[in-house]
């Protein structure tokens, strides 16, 4: 079965960074799972360059062992697989966490079935309203082999 998730991305939390930091956890079956078509990644302008704030930072480069060069090719692999969203529509505020609303509203905007996070807590029961799980990463692998 096949998911389109958008990916929350912070500095403590799951996505991008994670994936940078293990290749072989859930958020890396997630990022490979779109490579392979079984999943589509939803990107906005903002989350894009968000993640691409966040995978720069030299704590995430030292973590996962990569160069400036190697980072910026992942970077780039993850923003041309993701299927752009045009944020039409913005729904603020709708979240806990204001960091997260970039995300949700890339969500809403871009039809996600899911926001795919650890950090569900945050989310509550917004995105529900619209359409959207919010799944924990191996929820969304879960639901992808499914």
């Amino acid at each position: 079965m096949s998911i389109t998730a958008v990916s929350s991305l912070h500095p403590t939390r799951a996505g991008v960074s994670t994936r940078l930091r293990s290749p072989t956890g859930a958020s890396a079956a997630i990022v490979r799972a779109a490579r392979e078509k079984n999943a589509t990644l939803l990107l906005s302008v903002p989350l894009a360059v968000e993640y691409q704030s966040v995978c720069r930072r030299p704590e995430h480069r030292m973590a996962a062992g990569l160069s400036l060069r190697q980072v910026e090719m992942f970077l780039n692999a993850i923003i041309a697989m993701a299927e752009p969203v045009h944020t039409h529509f913005l729904w603020r505020p709708q979240l806990r966490d204001p960091n997260d609303e970039m995300v949700l509203e890339a969500a809403v905007n871009g039809n996600a079935g899911a926001v795919v996070t650890f950090n569900v807590r945050d989310y509550g029961t917004a995105p529900s309203q619209f359409g959207v799980d919010v799944l924990l990463p191996r929820e969304a692998i879960a639901r992808i082999k499914r």
